[in-house]
Protein backbone atom coordinates (compact mmCIF):
# COMPACT_ATOMS: atom_id res chain seq x y z
CA UNK A 1 0.00 0.00 0.00
CA UNK A 2 1.35 3.36 -1.03
CA UNK A 3 0.01 6.45 0.74
CA UNK A 4 0.38 10.14 0.18
CA UNK A 5 -0.64 13.03 2.43
CA UNK A 6 -2.55 15.40 0.15
CA UNK A 7 -3.49 18.01 2.76
CA UNK A 8 -1.89 19.07 6.05
CA UNK A 9 -3.88 21.32 8.34
CA UNK A 10 -3.57 22.60 11.88
CA UNK A 11 -5.27 19.65 13.53
CA UNK A 12 -6.09 17.32 10.66
CA UNK A 13 -4.67 15.74 7.53
CA UNK A 14 -6.09 14.06 4.44
CA UNK A 15 -4.26 11.12 2.88
CA UNK A 16 -4.81 9.12 -0.30
CA UNK A 17 -3.99 5.53 -1.18
CA UNK A 18 -2.30 5.06 -4.53
CA UNK A 19 -3.35 2.37 -7.03
CA UNK A 20 -5.70 0.66 -4.57
CA UNK A 21 -8.97 0.88 -6.49
CA UNK A 22 -11.77 3.33 -7.14
CA UNK A 23 -13.18 5.26 -4.16
CA UNK A 24 -13.13 2.22 -1.86
CA UNK A 25 -10.77 -0.66 -1.15
CA UNK A 26 -10.37 -3.53 1.29
CA UNK A 27 -10.49 -2.35 4.89
CA UNK A 28 -7.24 -1.20 6.47
CA UNK A 29 -6.15 0.19 9.84
CA UNK A 30 -4.42 3.55 10.30
CA UNK A 31 -1.53 3.97 12.73
CA UNK A 32 -0.13 7.27 14.01
CA UNK A 33 3.10 7.12 15.97
CA UNK A 34 2.60 3.34 16.14
CA UNK A 35 -0.85 3.67 17.75
CA UNK A 36 -4.06 2.58 15.92
CA UNK A 37 -6.43 5.52 15.35
CA UNK A 38 -9.11 4.34 12.91
CA UNK A 39 -10.23 1.72 10.42
CA UNK A 40 -11.39 2.64 6.93
CA UNK A 41 -11.97 1.35 3.43
CA UNK A 42 -11.87 4.73 1.67
CA UNK A 43 -9.18 5.65 -0.83
CA UNK A 44 -9.19 9.24 0.46
CA UNK A 45 -9.43 9.51 4.25
CA UNK A 46 -9.06 12.16 6.97
CA UNK A 47 -7.53 12.09 10.44
CA UNK A 48 -8.67 14.62 13.07
CA UNK A 49 -7.72 15.41 16.65
CA UNK A 50 -4.07 16.17 15.90
CA UNK A 51 -1.91 18.76 17.64
CA UNK A 52 -0.62 21.86 15.85
CA UNK A 53 3.01 22.12 14.75
CA UNK A 54 3.65 18.48 15.61
CA UNK A 55 5.45 15.74 13.69
CA UNK A 56 3.75 12.37 13.19
CA UNK A 57 4.57 9.08 11.53
CA UNK A 58 1.82 7.41 9.55
CA UNK A 59 1.41 3.92 8.16
CA UNK A 60 -1.41 1.50 7.29
CA UNK A 61 -1.91 -2.19 7.97
CA UNK A 62 -4.15 -4.74 6.29
CA UNK A 63 -3.66 -8.15 7.83
CA UNK A 64 0.02 -8.92 7.40
CA UNK A 65 0.42 -6.22 4.75
CA UNK A 66 1.91 -2.94 5.88
CA UNK A 67 2.47 0.27 3.96
CA UNK A 68 5.63 2.30 4.00
CA UNK A 69 5.97 4.82 6.82
CA UNK A 70 5.71 8.51 6.07
CA UNK A 71 6.29 11.53 8.29
CA UNK A 72 4.36 14.80 8.27
CA UNK A 73 4.15 17.91 10.43
CA UNK A 74 0.91 19.75 11.14
CA UNK A 75 0.60 23.50 10.59
CA UNK A 76 1.30 26.00 13.35
CA UNK A 77 -1.61 27.62 15.17
CA UNK A 78 -1.65 30.97 16.96
CA UNK A 79 -4.94 30.77 18.90
CA UNK A 80 -8.16 28.77 19.01
CA UNK A 81 -11.37 30.76 19.42
CA UNK A 82 -14.20 28.58 20.72
CA UNK A 83 -17.56 29.98 19.61
CA UNK A 84 -19.08 29.16 23.02
CA UNK A 85 -16.68 31.62 24.61
CA UNK A 86 -18.32 34.29 22.43
CA UNK A 87 -21.84 33.47 23.61
CA UNK A 88 -22.97 30.70 21.26
CA UNK A 89 -25.20 28.19 23.04
CA UNK A 90 -25.44 25.29 20.61
CA UNK A 91 -28.78 24.31 22.15
CA UNK A 92 -30.74 24.04 18.91
CA UNK A 93 -33.02 26.90 19.99
CA UNK A 94 -31.11 30.16 20.33
CA UNK A 95 -29.96 32.03 17.20
CA UNK A 96 -26.16 31.72 17.41
CA UNK A 97 -25.36 33.63 14.21
CA UNK A 98 -23.92 36.80 15.75
CA UNK A 99 -21.79 34.90 18.27
CA UNK A 100 -20.18 32.68 15.64
CA UNK A 101 -19.72 35.73 13.43
CA UNK A 102 -18.02 37.57 16.29
CA UNK A 103 -15.55 34.71 16.72
CA UNK A 104 -14.75 34.75 12.99
CA UNK A 105 -14.28 38.51 12.89
CA UNK A 106 -12.01 38.32 15.94
CA UNK A 107 -9.85 35.46 14.72
CA UNK A 108 -6.19 36.42 14.21
CA UNK A 109 -4.09 35.20 11.31
CA UNK A 110 -2.93 31.68 11.97
CA UNK A 111 -5.86 31.09 14.30
CA UNK A 112 -8.77 28.69 14.33
CA UNK A 113 -12.46 29.19 15.05
CA UNK A 114 -13.78 26.00 16.65
CA UNK A 115 -17.43 24.94 16.79
CA UNK A 116 -17.76 22.18 19.42
CA UNK A 117 -20.51 19.57 19.73
CA UNK A 118 -24.02 21.04 19.69
CA UNK A 119 -26.77 22.29 17.40
CA UNK A 120 -26.21 25.92 16.39
CA UNK A 121 -29.19 27.69 14.80
CA UNK A 122 -27.90 30.24 12.30
CA UNK A 123 -28.73 32.22 9.17
CA UNK A 124 -25.76 33.50 7.13
CA UNK A 125 -22.18 33.38 8.37
CA UNK A 126 -19.59 35.44 6.46
CA UNK A 127 -16.05 34.14 6.08
CA UNK A 128 -12.91 36.25 6.06
CA UNK A 129 -9.36 35.80 4.78
CA UNK A 130 -6.73 33.76 6.65
CA UNK A 131 -9.32 31.75 8.54
CA UNK A 132 -9.61 28.15 9.70
CA UNK A 133 -13.20 27.26 10.60
CA UNK A 134 -13.47 23.80 12.17
CA UNK A 135 -16.91 22.28 12.71
CA UNK A 136 -16.18 19.65 15.31
CA UNK A 137 -17.51 16.13 15.65
CA UNK A 138 -21.14 16.23 16.73
CA UNK A 139 -21.48 19.92 15.81
CA UNK A 140 -24.31 20.94 13.48
CA UNK A 141 -24.68 24.38 11.94
CA UNK A 142 -28.46 24.19 11.55
CA UNK A 143 -29.95 26.87 9.33
CA UNK A 144 -33.09 28.79 10.14
CA UNK A 145 -35.64 28.96 7.32
CA UNK A 146 -37.34 32.35 7.86
CA UNK A 147 -36.51 34.38 4.74
CA UNK A 148 -36.86 37.62 6.67
CA UNK A 149 -33.78 36.75 8.73
CA UNK A 150 -31.38 36.31 5.80
CA UNK A 151 -29.35 39.16 4.25
CA UNK A 152 -29.79 39.71 0.50
CA UNK A 153 -26.82 39.89 -1.88
CA UNK A 154 -27.79 42.30 -4.69
CA UNK A 155 -27.15 40.95 -8.16
CA UNK A 156 -25.63 44.16 -9.54
CA UNK A 157 -24.66 47.43 -7.87
CA UNK A 158 -23.61 50.28 -10.16
CA UNK A 159 -20.73 52.60 -9.35
CA UNK A 160 -21.59 56.26 -8.72
CA UNK A 161 -20.57 57.20 -12.28
CA UNK A 162 -22.39 54.18 -13.76
CA UNK A 163 -19.22 52.87 -15.42
CA UNK A 164 -18.69 49.74 -13.31
CA UNK A 165 -20.75 46.96 -11.76
CA UNK A 166 -20.30 45.11 -8.48
CA UNK A 167 -21.78 41.62 -8.68
CA UNK A 168 -22.67 39.94 -5.39
CA UNK A 169 -25.74 37.78 -5.93
CA UNK A 170 -26.06 35.01 -8.51
CA UNK A 171 -28.89 32.74 -9.59
CA UNK A 172 -28.52 30.08 -12.27
CA UNK A 173 -25.88 31.92 -14.28
CA UNK A 174 -27.28 35.45 -14.03
CA UNK A 175 -26.41 38.35 -11.68
CA UNK A 176 -29.63 38.37 -9.63
CA UNK A 177 -30.52 39.15 -6.04
CA UNK A 178 -30.07 36.08 -3.87
CA UNK A 179 -30.05 35.40 -0.17
CA UNK A 180 -26.63 35.18 1.43
CA UNK A 181 -25.69 31.55 1.86
CA UNK A 182 -25.23 29.66 5.11
CA UNK A 183 -21.46 30.13 4.73
CA UNK A 184 -20.64 33.07 2.45
CA UNK A 185 -17.20 34.14 1.28
CA UNK A 186 -16.74 37.42 -0.61
CA UNK A 187 -13.20 37.97 -1.92
CA UNK A 188 -11.80 35.87 0.90
CA UNK A 189 -8.38 34.23 0.59
CA UNK A 190 -6.56 31.44 2.44
CA UNK A 191 -9.64 29.89 4.03
CA UNK A 192 -10.06 26.37 5.44
CA UNK A 193 -13.45 24.89 6.31
CA UNK A 194 -12.91 21.53 7.96
CA UNK A 195 -14.12 19.12 10.58
CA UNK A 196 -16.24 16.07 11.26
CA UNK A 197 -19.43 18.09 11.76
CA UNK A 198 -22.38 19.01 9.58
CA UNK A 199 -23.91 22.03 7.89
CA UNK A 200 -27.67 21.43 7.59
CA UNK A 201 -29.79 23.77 5.50
CA UNK A 202 -33.01 22.34 7.02
CA UNK A 203 -34.75 22.87 3.67
CA UNK A 204 -38.06 21.15 3.03
CA UNK A 205 -41.18 21.31 0.91
CA UNK A 206 -42.84 23.59 3.46
CA UNK A 207 -40.13 26.26 3.18
CA UNK A 208 -37.33 26.65 0.62
CA UNK A 209 -38.48 23.90 -1.78
CA UNK A 210 -42.02 25.27 -2.02
CA UNK A 211 -42.46 27.04 -5.38
CA UNK A 212 -38.70 26.72 -5.87
CA UNK A 213 -38.41 28.72 -9.11
CA UNK A 214 -40.21 31.77 -7.75
CA UNK A 215 -38.26 34.76 -6.48
CA UNK A 216 -39.54 35.43 -2.97
CA UNK A 217 -37.76 38.57 -1.72
CA UNK A 218 -34.63 37.08 -3.33
CA UNK A 219 -33.58 33.75 -4.84
CA UNK A 220 -32.76 30.82 -2.57
CA UNK A 221 -29.41 30.64 -0.73
CA UNK A 222 -26.77 27.99 -1.16
CA UNK A 223 -25.01 26.19 1.67
CA UNK A 224 -21.53 27.47 0.78
CA UNK A 225 -21.10 30.37 -1.66
CA UNK A 226 -17.56 31.48 -2.57
CA UNK A 227 -17.61 34.69 -4.63
CA UNK A 228 -14.23 35.77 -6.05
CA UNK A 229 -12.34 33.76 -3.44
CA UNK A 230 -8.87 32.27 -3.69
CA UNK A 231 -7.08 29.37 -1.99
CA UNK A 232 -10.02 27.78 -0.19
CA UNK A 233 -9.95 24.21 1.15
CA UNK A 234 -13.01 22.32 2.36
CA UNK A 235 -12.38 18.95 4.05
CA UNK A 236 -14.26 16.37 6.04
CA UNK A 237 -17.60 18.08 6.64
CA UNK A 238 -21.08 16.89 5.67
CA UNK A 239 -23.34 19.34 3.83
CA UNK A 240 -27.03 18.47 3.60
CA UNK A 241 -30.59 19.63 2.93
CA UNK A 242 -29.65 22.73 1.00
CA UNK A 243 -32.25 25.32 -0.03
CA UNK A 244 -30.70 25.32 -3.54
CA UNK A 245 -27.26 24.37 -4.89
CA UNK A 246 -25.15 23.00 -2.04
CA UNK A 247 -21.67 24.39 -2.80
CA UNK A 248 -21.28 27.19 -5.34
CA UNK A 249 -17.77 28.51 -6.04
CA UNK A 250 -18.16 31.57 -8.26
CA UNK A 251 -15.32 33.35 -10.12
CA UNK A 252 -12.88 31.74 -7.70
CA UNK A 253 -9.46 30.11 -7.99
CA UNK A 254 -7.31 27.47 -6.31
CA UNK A 255 -10.00 25.46 -4.56
CA UNK A 256 -9.86 22.02 -2.93
CA UNK A 257 -12.76 19.83 -1.83
CA UNK A 258 -11.47 16.71 -0.08
CA UNK A 259 -13.32 13.87 1.65
CA UNK A 260 -16.65 15.69 2.06
CA UNK A 261 -20.23 14.41 1.87
CA UNK A 262 -23.03 16.31 0.13
CA UNK A 263 -26.53 14.96 0.75
CA UNK A 264 -30.10 15.77 -0.22
CA UNK A 265 -33.36 13.91 -0.87
CA UNK A 266 -33.71 12.55 -4.39
CA UNK A 267 -36.83 14.67 -4.94
CA UNK A 268 -35.40 17.95 -3.64
CA UNK A 269 -35.33 20.89 -6.05
CA UNK A 270 -32.12 22.19 -7.66
CA UNK A 271 -29.95 20.74 -4.91
CA UNK A 272 -26.85 20.33 -7.09
CA UNK A 273 -23.93 19.02 -5.07
CA UNK A 274 -21.01 21.19 -6.20
CA UNK A 275 -21.20 23.77 -9.00
CA UNK A 276 -17.93 25.55 -9.87
CA UNK A 277 -18.88 28.53 -12.03
CA UNK A 278 -16.18 30.48 -13.89
CA UNK A 279 -13.56 28.91 -11.63
CA UNK A 280 -9.96 27.88 -12.22
CA UNK A 281 -7.77 25.22 -10.64
CA UNK A 282 -10.30 23.15 -8.71
CA UNK A 283 -9.50 19.78 -7.12
CA UNK A 284 -12.31 17.45 -5.99
CA UNK A 285 -11.14 14.18 -4.41
CA UNK A 286 -12.64 11.50 -2.21
CA UNK A 287 -16.10 13.10 -2.10
CA UNK A 288 -19.54 11.48 -1.83
CA UNK A 289 -22.62 13.01 -3.46
CA UNK A 290 -26.26 11.94 -3.18
CA UNK A 291 -28.57 14.81 -4.14
CA UNK A 292 -31.78 15.77 -5.91
CA UNK A 293 -30.18 17.24 -9.03
CA UNK A 294 -26.75 17.09 -10.69
CA UNK A 295 -24.00 15.83 -8.37
CA UNK A 296 -21.35 18.10 -9.91
CA UNK A 297 -22.26 20.72 -12.51
CA UNK A 298 -19.57 22.90 -14.08
CA UNK A 299 -20.74 26.28 -15.34
CA UNK A 300 -19.47 29.61 -16.67
CA UNK A 301 -22.53 31.86 -16.70
CA UNK A 302 -25.45 32.51 -18.99
CA UNK A 303 -24.94 34.81 -21.94
CA UNK A 304 -24.70 38.11 -19.98
CA UNK A 305 -21.95 36.98 -17.60
CA UNK A 306 -20.11 34.95 -20.23
CA UNK A 307 -19.95 37.78 -22.75
CA UNK A 308 -19.17 40.54 -20.27
CA UNK A 309 -16.42 38.84 -18.25
CA UNK A 310 -15.35 35.93 -20.50
CA UNK A 311 -14.16 33.85 -17.53
CA UNK A 312 -14.27 30.17 -18.41
CA UNK A 313 -14.09 27.24 -16.02
CA UNK A 314 -10.76 25.48 -16.50
CA UNK A 315 -8.34 23.22 -14.73
CA UNK A 316 -11.07 21.34 -12.85
CA UNK A 317 -10.07 17.80 -11.91
CA UNK A 318 -12.23 15.24 -10.10
CA UNK A 319 -11.05 11.86 -8.80
CA UNK A 320 -11.83 9.06 -6.37
CA UNK A 321 -15.41 10.20 -5.77
CA UNK A 322 -18.83 8.54 -5.69
CA UNK A 323 -21.86 10.15 -7.31
CA UNK A 324 -25.21 8.61 -6.48
CA UNK A 325 -28.93 9.27 -7.05
CA UNK A 326 -28.56 12.59 -8.89
CA UNK A 327 -29.88 13.66 -12.28
CA UNK A 328 -26.38 13.77 -13.70
CA UNK A 329 -23.25 12.40 -12.07
CA UNK A 330 -21.09 14.98 -13.86
CA UNK A 331 -22.70 17.78 -15.86
CA UNK A 332 -21.23 20.50 -18.03
CA UNK A 333 -23.77 23.27 -18.40
CA UNK A 334 -26.16 24.42 -19.16
CA UNK A 335 -24.91 27.87 -18.15
CA UNK A 336 -21.55 27.69 -19.95
CA UNK A 337 -21.44 30.89 -22.00
CA UNK A 338 -17.71 31.38 -21.30
CA UNK A 339 -16.79 27.74 -21.94
CA UNK A 340 -15.12 24.87 -20.09
CA UNK A 341 -11.52 23.79 -20.75
CA UNK A 342 -9.08 21.23 -19.33
CA UNK A 343 -11.61 19.19 -17.38
CA UNK A 344 -11.07 15.63 -16.16
CA UNK A 345 -12.91 12.97 -14.17
CA UNK A 346 -10.85 9.92 -13.21
CA UNK A 347 -11.23 6.92 -10.90
CA UNK A 348 -14.86 7.57 -9.94
CA UNK A 349 -18.08 5.62 -9.41
CA UNK A 350 -21.46 6.73 -10.79
CA UNK A 351 -24.33 4.80 -9.23
CA UNK A 352 -28.12 5.11 -9.77
CA UNK A 353 -27.92 8.51 -11.47
CA UNK A 354 -30.13 9.42 -14.43
CA UNK A 355 -27.08 10.22 -16.55
CA UNK A 356 -23.35 9.70 -16.18
CA UNK A 357 -21.68 12.38 -18.25
CA UNK A 358 -24.24 15.06 -19.05
CA UNK A 359 -23.42 17.93 -21.42
CA UNK A 360 -26.17 20.54 -21.64
CA UNK A 361 -25.74 23.31 -24.18
CA UNK A 362 -27.88 25.07 -26.80
CA UNK A 363 -27.93 27.76 -29.43
CA UNK A 364 -27.79 31.16 -27.79
CA UNK A 365 -25.03 30.31 -25.34
CA UNK A 366 -22.63 32.16 -27.63
CA UNK A 367 -19.39 31.59 -29.51
CA UNK A 368 -17.35 31.88 -26.30
CA UNK A 369 -19.17 28.78 -25.07
CA UNK A 370 -16.51 26.24 -26.06
CA UNK A 371 -16.03 22.82 -24.47
CA UNK A 372 -12.54 21.46 -25.07
CA UNK A 373 -10.16 18.87 -23.60
CA UNK A 374 -12.85 17.00 -21.70
CA UNK A 375 -11.60 13.66 -20.31
CA UNK A 376 -13.43 10.85 -18.50
CA UNK A 377 -11.19 7.93 -17.57
CA UNK A 378 -11.41 4.84 -15.38
CA UNK A 379 -15.07 5.20 -14.43
CA UNK A 380 -17.45 2.55 -13.13
CA UNK A 381 -21.16 3.13 -13.74
CA UNK A 382 -23.93 0.97 -12.32
CA UNK A 383 -27.66 1.51 -12.93
CA UNK A 384 -27.01 4.80 -14.69
CA UNK A 385 -30.01 5.19 -16.99
CA UNK A 386 -28.06 6.90 -19.79
CA UNK A 387 -24.26 6.78 -19.25
CA UNK A 388 -23.22 9.32 -21.92
CA UNK A 389 -25.47 12.21 -22.95
CA UNK A 390 -24.26 15.18 -24.97
CA UNK A 391 -27.20 17.44 -25.74
CA UNK A 392 -26.77 20.52 -27.94
CA UNK A 393 -30.50 21.33 -27.85
CA UNK A 394 -31.14 21.56 -24.10
CA UNK A 395 -34.55 23.19 -23.69
CA UNK A 396 -33.87 25.47 -20.72
CA UNK A 397 -34.87 29.14 -20.37
CA UNK A 398 -38.09 30.79 -21.61
CA UNK A 399 -37.07 30.31 -25.27
CA UNK A 400 -35.80 26.75 -24.73
CA UNK A 401 -38.51 25.15 -26.87
CA UNK A 402 -38.42 27.79 -29.60
CA UNK A 403 -37.76 26.92 -33.21
CA UNK A 404 -34.31 28.54 -33.02
CA UNK A 405 -33.14 26.34 -30.15
CA UNK A 406 -34.84 23.09 -31.19
CA UNK A 407 -34.46 23.06 -34.98
CA UNK A 408 -32.39 20.18 -36.35
CA UNK A 409 -31.81 22.12 -39.55
CA UNK A 410 -28.44 23.68 -40.30
CA UNK A 411 -28.68 27.30 -39.19
CA UNK A 412 -26.19 30.13 -39.82
CA UNK A 413 -23.17 30.22 -37.50
CA UNK A 414 -23.01 33.53 -35.65
CA UNK A 415 -22.05 34.95 -32.27
CA UNK A 416 -24.83 32.93 -30.63
CA UNK A 417 -23.44 29.55 -31.69
CA UNK A 418 -21.65 27.39 -29.08
CA UNK A 419 -19.17 24.62 -29.90
CA UNK A 420 -17.85 21.33 -28.57
CA UNK A 421 -14.34 20.30 -29.53
CA UNK A 422 -12.65 17.32 -27.84
CA UNK A 423 -14.41 14.61 -25.79
CA UNK A 424 -12.40 11.56 -24.61
CA UNK A 425 -13.94 8.60 -22.75
CA UNK A 426 -11.47 5.85 -21.75
CA UNK A 427 -11.58 2.71 -19.61
CA UNK A 428 -15.23 2.99 -18.61
CA UNK A 429 -17.50 0.15 -17.54
CA UNK A 430 -21.27 0.73 -17.67
CA UNK A 431 -23.45 -2.00 -16.19
CA UNK A 432 -27.25 -2.11 -15.82
CA UNK A 433 -27.89 0.78 -18.20
CA UNK A 434 -31.49 1.59 -19.09
CA UNK A 435 -32.49 4.16 -21.72
CA UNK A 436 -29.40 4.31 -23.93
CA UNK A 437 -25.71 3.53 -23.80
CA UNK A 438 -24.75 6.87 -25.34
CA UNK A 439 -26.75 9.69 -26.88
CA UNK A 440 -24.47 12.30 -28.46
CA UNK A 441 -26.10 14.97 -30.62
CA UNK A 442 -24.13 17.98 -31.89
CA UNK A 443 -25.34 21.02 -33.79
CA UNK A 444 -25.65 20.54 -37.56
CA UNK A 445 -24.00 23.92 -38.25
CA UNK A 446 -21.23 23.41 -35.65
CA UNK A 447 -20.55 19.71 -35.32
CA UNK A 448 -18.72 18.22 -32.37
CA UNK A 449 -15.12 18.13 -33.57
CA UNK A 450 -13.85 14.91 -31.97
CA UNK A 451 -15.26 12.06 -29.89
CA UNK A 452 -13.01 9.23 -28.73
CA UNK A 453 -14.35 6.18 -26.87
CA UNK A 454 -11.70 3.64 -25.89
CA UNK A 455 -12.08 0.50 -23.76
CA UNK A 456 -15.73 1.21 -23.05
CA UNK A 457 -18.24 -1.53 -22.24
CA UNK A 458 -22.00 -1.04 -21.97
CA UNK A 459 -24.59 -3.56 -20.80
CA UNK A 460 -28.20 -3.23 -19.73
CA UNK A 461 -30.34 -3.96 -16.69
CA UNK A 462 -32.49 -7.07 -16.82
CA UNK A 463 -35.59 -4.98 -16.16
CA UNK A 464 -34.43 -1.85 -17.95
CA UNK A 465 -36.89 1.04 -17.86
CA UNK A 466 -37.90 3.28 -20.74
CA UNK A 467 -37.14 6.98 -20.71
CA UNK A 468 -35.80 10.02 -22.56
CA UNK A 469 -32.01 10.19 -22.66
CA UNK A 470 -31.70 13.91 -23.43
CA UNK A 471 -33.95 16.83 -22.52
CA UNK A 472 -34.42 18.09 -26.07
CA UNK A 473 -37.29 18.36 -28.52
CA UNK A 474 -37.40 15.25 -30.72
CA UNK A 475 -35.61 12.86 -28.37
CA UNK A 476 -38.07 9.99 -28.04
CA UNK A 477 -38.27 7.53 -25.12
CA UNK A 478 -36.06 4.49 -25.60
CA UNK A 479 -35.05 1.33 -23.77
CA UNK A 480 -31.73 -0.45 -24.28
CA UNK A 481 -30.75 1.82 -27.14
CA UNK A 482 -27.11 1.41 -28.12
CA UNK A 483 -24.73 4.24 -29.00
CA UNK A 484 -26.42 7.01 -30.99
CA UNK A 485 -24.16 9.61 -32.60
CA UNK A 486 -25.25 12.63 -34.64
CA UNK A 487 -23.46 15.70 -36.04
CA UNK A 488 -19.86 14.83 -35.22
CA UNK A 489 -16.81 15.44 -37.41
CA UNK A 490 -14.60 12.59 -36.20
CA UNK A 491 -15.46 9.55 -34.09
CA UNK A 492 -12.96 6.96 -32.86
CA UNK A 493 -14.35 3.78 -31.28
CA UNK A 494 -11.60 1.51 -29.98
CA UNK A 495 -12.53 -1.67 -28.11
CA UNK A 496 -16.08 -0.49 -27.50
CA UNK A 497 -18.63 -3.21 -26.71
CA UNK A 498 -22.41 -2.92 -26.36
CA UNK A 499 -24.14 -6.03 -25.01
CA UNK A 500 -27.90 -6.61 -24.95
CA UNK A 501 -29.11 -3.53 -26.79
CA UNK A 502 -32.19 -3.48 -29.00
CA UNK A 503 -31.35 -2.43 -32.53
CA UNK A 504 -27.92 -1.45 -33.74
CA UNK A 505 -25.03 -1.28 -31.31
CA UNK A 506 -23.78 1.91 -32.96
CA UNK A 507 -25.98 4.21 -35.02
CA UNK A 508 -24.37 7.17 -36.76
CA UNK A 509 -25.99 10.08 -38.53
CA UNK A 510 -24.08 13.00 -40.00
CA UNK A 511 -20.73 11.65 -38.80
CA UNK A 512 -18.00 12.77 -41.21
CA UNK A 513 -15.35 10.22 -40.20
CA UNK A 514 -15.75 7.01 -38.20
CA UNK A 515 -12.88 4.76 -37.11
CA UNK A 516 -13.64 1.49 -35.32
CA UNK A 517 -11.00 -0.86 -33.93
Amino acid sequence: MDIQVIYQGIRNIVFELQKEGVYETTEYEVFLNNEPVLKSSKIVESIYGLKPDTSYTLYLKRGEERSGEITFTTVKESFTLNVKDFGAKGDGIKDDTQFIQAAICSCPEGGRVFVPKGIYKITSIFLKSNLVLEIGKGAILSALTDRGLFPVLPGLIESYDETQEYNLGSWEGNPLDSFASILTGIKAENVVICGEGTIDGCAGFDNWWKNPKDKNIAFRPRMIFLNHCRNVTVTGITVQNSPAWNIHPYFSQDLRFLDIKVLGPANSHNTDGLDPESCENVEIAGCYFSVGDDCIAVKSGKIYMGRKFKVSSKGIHIRQSLMQDGHGAITLGSEIAAGVYDFSVTDCIFRDTDRGLRVKTRRGRGNDSVLDNILFENIKMDHVKAPFVVNSFYFCDPDGKSQYVSSKEKLPVDDRTPSIKSLIFKNIQCENSHYAGAYVYGLPEKKIESLVMENVSISYAENATTGVAAMMIGCEPTCRQGIYLNNIQKVVLKNVTVTGCTGEAVECQEVDELKRF
